[in-house]
C-alpha cells in the first residue's frame, strides 16, 4: 500500500531548454519506467522529492504516482540529481512496481549500542558498511537493519551473517562481509610527500573527498 502520494504533469517537450524552463517554473523534470508500460516523461513538484528522501522509509517510501489526466502507479524514488552548488533537485527518476513481485533495494544498517571494546578497552569502532541490498516485496522493505554492537570487544567485528534474520527479507551481500569492528587506536606517523620533479604539482594520498547526495547534474535527455 503506498505510503505518500506524488501528484505529476505529463510533458511533451525533452531537452536542456525546456527542462532550465520547467524548473524556472517551480517544477523539475522526471521519468517513470518499468513494469509493461513504455516509460513516461513528467514534471513533480521537487518539494515532495525532498519530503520522500526525509521521511522514515526515504528512497525506498512507496509513493502512488498520479499524473493528471491519467491513471496512478506504485512506484518508489529510484535515482534523483542534485545541484552540487545549490543542494537544490533537478531530476527524479521513478520505478514502477507491483506490490506482489518482489524488489531489490538497498537499506540503511542502523549501529546501536557502544561496544566493550570502547567503553573498557579505550578501542576505535570502525563502521565499514553502512547499507545493505536486500530482496523483498515492496510491503516487507525494512527502513533499516539493527546492528547490536554492545558485546564487540577489542579486534571483534561483526558479519553480514550476523545480523539478525528478517522474515520474508533476503539479504544479498556476502555472508562473510564486514560490517563494523572494534580497532585499537594508533598514531600514525605521517610520511612528508616527495618532493615533485620540477614542472610537476605534488599530489598527497588519502586527500578527503566531498560526497554529495543523489547525482550530479547530467545532460538532459
Amino acid at each position: 500500500m503506498a505510503e505518500m502520494t506524488v501528484n505529476a504533469e505529463a510533458r511533451s517537450s525533452a531537452g536542456s531548454a525546456a527542462a532550465r524552463r520547467l524548473r524556472r517554473s517551480g517544477m523539475v523534470p522526471a521519468i517513470v519506467y518499468g513494469g509493461s508500460r513504455e516509460n513516461a516523461v513528467v514534471s513533480v513538484d521537487p518539494k515532495v522529492i525532498i519530503r520522500v528522501l526525509r521521511s522514515e522509509a526515504g528512497r525506498n517510501t512507496i509513493l502512488s504516482l498520479k499524473v493528471a489526466g491519467g491513471s496512478a502507479d506504485n512506484v518508489i524514488l529510484k535515482d534523483w540529481q542534485v545541484d552540487p552548488v545549490r543542494d537544490t533537485i533537478l531530476h527524479a527518476d521513478f520505478q514502477r512496481i507491483a506490490m506482489d513481485q518482489e524488489l531489490r533495494v538497498t537499506v540503511p544498517i542502523a549501529v546501536r549500542g557502544e561496544a566493550i571494546g570502547v567503553k573498557t578497552d579505550g578501542g576505535l569502532l570502525d563502521v565499514v558498511l553502512r547499507e545493505i541490498e536486500v530482496e523483498c516485496l515492496p510491503a516487507d522493505i525494512p527502513e533499516r537493519i539493527e546492528c547490536d554492537v554492545t558485546e564487540l570487544k577489542m579486534n571483534e567485528s561483526i558479519r553480514v551473517r550476523d545480523l539478525p534474520a528478517l522474515e520474508r527479507v533476503r539479504i544479498l551481500a556476502e555472508p562473510d562481509r564486514v560490517i563494523v569492528h572494534v580497532v585499537s587506536i594508533r598514531e600514525e606517523e605521517v610520511a612528508a610527500p616527495a618532493e615533485a620533479p620540477e614542472g610537476e604539482a605534488a599530489t598527497v594520498e588519502g586527500e578527503p573527498q566531498i560526497i554529495a547526495k543523489g547525482k550530479k547534474e547530467e545532460g538532459e535527455e
